[in-house]
């Protein structure tokens, strides 16, 4: 009988444990901050879910490593003279994780999809530069009507109303993500289950557990899936900061979105270089409920908003990681220039405390006048409690009662779009592209998705419609700078800080790049064991 000799067999054993390591699945752990509302690319509006779809699909363009704007599932593209015409060559190889061909018909599908009025997509607006977008949406045009057309298979034709120069990065948001034609025509709403999913980028769904994880394995199907290093990634909608930190700690999770900002100088000290705060294109403010008294009343609005102590608040909660912001627009688009700022934005905080008392007086309310209460909600998170907690004391200086109500991010959002009544509200905004109109736009009368107080302005809406049909950008940037006047002047909303980007990454992970578009694919993160 023939058999191993010892050595034989402890040196076969010892090359399969090494064969096996090398070919032990990869998998990454992150962090997600939050619980998605959805893996529908026609109802997504936040960030939590903008990082797991972007996983999932590939639009015709994504943001590299740096945060510039790539091909995605279109290899190239052409763009007319007149700039009102683009044409996108997609990729003969791109295909769903079904096998099936990725087709211009399944991108044209998706942004009719998005369009269409029965479908109430929060950001149906975002594709209003479409050719008839808006009046499909808004005014009861055939959605056969929209700009777009599959030439054929693999060509895709976006016809404009107006020359868009920041289309290539929109092209790249969450919403603009492909949907499977033959799964939703099938599957209707069900198209967005584990093992229902038909999905065109690096990884496919397997798992989705409301308030525990979202897991996804590399897409064997994917067109540059060998250039793919990571097996499996896992999301967790970790909303308990403290709690996510201690689990990174412990090596359970390789990166983590959010963290206690107020631990920043501990945290550095504890881990190092695996401590990332980038600023970005991102805005951290509150809105008013101008639909009800007093937030009605700009006077009441200006006291109130004047009184915040940003510097308090991005020294001594953000530890600078946040930086005070005066103006609507964020500092560092290139194409708008310096931002226009509030009047008060030079006034010494003490001096802005008693000209916003002058005003409440003036308005009546608060000491003197009708009872001033305020009621300030914000998503559950321990740095949005300690700015309102913050806020709160500030407009107690003023004579106002305040009380504060939070709810997890979902719900949060979720009530805020759905128009829910409220007093003051947290929000925040990362620009979907390197344009003004990104931030201003929000507060146009008819986004009905995210001007939350309501608030409606005949000049302000005036100049905007002007924004849109003017094609010098010089022209066009002064256009939007006085709706940006108009807007600090009547502040619906006041924003507190430049929203910086906190991140935990292990020094296992390898190809991350902080960028200001804060985007991380997966697809270009590596891991080592």
């Amino acid at each position: 009988m023939f058999r191993l000799s010892r050595q034989t067999l402890g040196a076969a054993l010892a090359a399969s444990l090494i064969a096996g390591a090398a070919h032990a699945e990869v998998v990454l752990h992150r962090g997600n901050g939050g619980e998605p509302q959805t893996l529908d690319q026609a109802h997504t509006s936040i960030d939590v879910e903008a990082n797991v779809l972007k996983d999932l699909y590939e639009g015709l363009t994504v943001y590299g490593p740096d945060g510039k704007v790539l091909p995605g599932a279109a290899e190239s593209w052409s763009v007319s003279d007149d700039k009102l015409t683009y044409t996108f060559k997609l990729r003969q190889d791109a295909k769903w994780s079904d096998g099936s061909p990725v087709t211009a018909e399944d991108f044209a599908f998706s942004f009719r999809r998005v369009e269409d009025p029965k479908e109430a997509a929060g950001y149906a607006n975002l594709f209003y530069p479409f050719k008839n977008a808006e009046s499909i949406n808004t005014k009861g045009m055939a959605v056969d009507q929209l700009g777009v057309k599959a030439v054929d298979e693999k060509t895709l034709e976006i016809a404009l109303e107006r020359p868009t120069p920041y289309l290539l990065e929109l092209l790249a948001h969450q919403a603009a993500l492909p949907v499977n034609k033959a799964s939703v025509e099938k599957n209707g709403a069900d198209f967005v289950k584990p093992g229902v999913m038909v999905s065109n980028g690096a990884f496919k769904l397997t798992e989705n557990v409301a308030n525990d994880h979202i897991a996804a394995v590399k897409n064997a199907n994917y067109w540059d899936a060998s250039s793919v290093k990571i097996d499996k990634v896992v999301f967790y909608p970790l909303e308990d900061q403290a709690a996510a930190v201690r689990r990174f700690q412990a090596g359970e999770l390789d990166v983590n979105y959010y963290f206690p900002t107020d631990q920043t100088d501990y945290l550095r000290k504890q881990l190092g270089d695996q401590v990332h705060m980038s600023a970005s294109l991102a805005s951290y403010y509150y809105v008013f409920d101008t639909r009800h008294e007093p937030f009605n009343d700009v006077r009441v609005r200006k006291a109130l908003a004047m009184s915040i102590d940003r510097e308090f608040l991005s020294h001594e909660i953000f530890q600078d990681g946040q930086l005070p912001l005066y103006s609507a627009v964020p500092p560092g688009i290139a194409s708008y220039g310096e931002p226009e700022k509030v009047e008060y934005a030079g006034m010494d905080q003490l001096d802005r405390e008693d000209k916003a008392k002058e005003l409440l007086k003036e308005a009546g309310w608060g000491e003197g006048g009708k009872p001033l209460k305020i009621d300030i909600r914000y998503n559950t998170n321990a740095n949005h409690e300690k700015v309102a907690t913050a806020v709160a004391d500030n407009w107690k200086a003023l004579g106002a009662t305040v009380t504060l109500t939070n709810l997890d991010v979902k719900s949060h959002y979720a009530y805020l779009q759905e128009g829910g009544n409220f007093d003051v509200a947290r929000a925040g905004w990362t620009a979907d592209y390197a344009d003004a109109e990104s931030f201003l736009g929000l507060n146009i009368s008819t986004n009905k998705t995210f001007n939350y107080g309501h608030w409606a302005n005949a000049k302000y809406d005036e100049l905007m419609a002007q924004s849109y049909k003017e094609t010098d950008p010089a022209k066009r940037s002064a256009v939007l700078h006085e709706a940006e006047k108009v807007l600090l002047v009547e502040e619906p909303v006041t924003t507190l800080m430049v929203f910086g980007s906190p991140w935990l990454v292990s020094n296992k992970v390898k190809g991350w790049q902080d960028n200001a578009a804060n985007e991380h694919l997966s697809k270009f993160l590596s891991k080592e064991q």
